[in-house]
């Protein structure tokens, strides 16, 4: 009750945002009816919206209004996605670290997950060229907050959306970016110690380094994979970014867990020395000299949230189906799945799960109670405390 007081109050900011009289559908109406898109597995397109609107005792519930398929259309085109970054702010801001993630409290800076993220597109989307005139898709720049476990900031491209790019143009100062190999680029490393902020990130196994200093790899760091502790030079004469200055180099064995199975799914190039088919050694680079190398792997692997999380948003939630076709309108639609995500994030207390999130979607529908939901964030608990 307390975010749908909330969002209630919201609404009224919302409503002014281009209004007029003769308007059938408002701003916070509908981001209404897109919140409740994602929460109700009934609604399925924007056909289903439409026609659940005609239901007189749907409309009597949740206080919207009928309206046309005409009025939906226009309105994801007409409004201003921005106007709802205020409100991902606030839900962000009042979401708690999670218990779990302890460890990552002590490290210097906030520690922040960077990766993007296609949404497959139809192929009359010709704004969102991918691989070619056949292939079209949007795709999803994430920064995902892993003390907390909720998504911070969100940028939308075409599908060639340059992913370093974009979070050059996001940088901000005091945090931890963690990143895959694809933001591999000395420049944008550079960039980010500029703007005051660190990094842990993976490089391809053909980078250019200059070895300074071998470290002695501690009992701790051995058992959690580490191999090397290096100190180095990073490039080299005509990749002058980081050449001037120490970068910390940890080699990190995975190993097979898979029992020898055969790894399936897209064929995709290895950044990292293979020794069979699922074992791998990855070279993770950073600025932070003195972190212990143990903390270092366990960071990276502490990356794997964000994947976790576009797997929810896509798969759980059904961000992946696209219900508009204009880039303003996609843009909206992901905007207001991020509310989606952090209310359910709010209101269980925890991290989203496909539980929390059908209990809520029964809630709003009458066929639970509060007392079922605090039962479901208790049991949840109770798991992570005894895992």
């Amino acid at each position: 009750m307390k975010y749908l007081r909330w969002f209630t109050k919201q609404r009224r900011r919302l409503r002014r945002h281009r209004d007029a009289p003769n308007r059938d559908l408002h701003f916070d109406q509908y981001v209404a009816w897109m919140l409740l898109y994602f929460f109700l597995p009934a609604l399925t397109s924007m056909r289903s919206i439409q026609r659940a609107s005609n239901v007189a005792l749907f409309r009597e519930r949740f206080r919207l209004p009928r309206f046309s398929l005409g009025s939906f259309s226009e309105a994801s085109s007409r409004f201003d996605p921005e106007q709802l970054v205020p409100l991902i702010e606030s839900l962000y801001a009042e979401a708690a670290p999670r218990p779990e993630h302890a460890f990552l409290e002590a490290l210097p800076g906030e520690p922040t997950a960077v990766d993007g993220s296609l949404l497959h597109a139809l192929p009359r989307m010709v704004w969102a060229l991918w691989l070619d005139d056949e292939h079209r898709a949007a795709k999803l720049h994430l920064q995902f907050d892993l003390l907390r476990g909720v998504p911070r900031e969100a940028t939308l491209t075409d599908g060639k959306g340059d992913e370093r790019k974009v979070l050059r143009e996001r940088l901000a100062a005091g945090r931890l970016y963690v990143f895959d190999g694809g933001y591999a680029d000395y420049g944008l490393l550079a960039d980010i110690q500029a703007a005051k902020s660190s990094f842990v990130g993976r490089l391809r196994c053909t980078a250019s380094y200059e070895v300074r200093e071998e470290r002695e790899v501690s009992a701790a760091a051995r058992a959690a994979g580490v191999e090397r502790d290096l100190v180095v030079k990073l490039g080299c004469a005509g990749s002058p970014e980081l050449h001037d200055r120490d970068i910390r180099l940890v080699q990190v064995h995975l190993p097979d867990t898979t029992g020898g199975r055969p790894r399936t799914g897209r064929r995709t190039i290895s950044r990292g020395h293979r020794h069979h088919s699922n074992e791998h050694t990855l070279l993770l680079a950073t600025d932070l000299l003195d972190l212990p190398a143990e903390v270092v792997a366990e960071l990276y692997r502490y990356r794997w949230q964000i994947e976790l999380f576009f797997r929810w948003f896509k798969k759980v939630l059904g961000a992946e189906h696209l219900v508009a076709e204009r880039p303003n309108g996609v843009k909206l639609m992901i905007y207001c799945a991020l509310l989606a995500s952090l209310l359910v994030s709010g209101v269980t207390g925890s991290e989203p799960t496909r539980a929390a999130f059908e209990l809520i979607g029964h809630y709003l529908t009458g066929l639970a109670t509060e007392e079922d939901i605090e039962a479901l964030a208790r049991q949840e608990t109770s798991a992570k405390k005894q895992a």
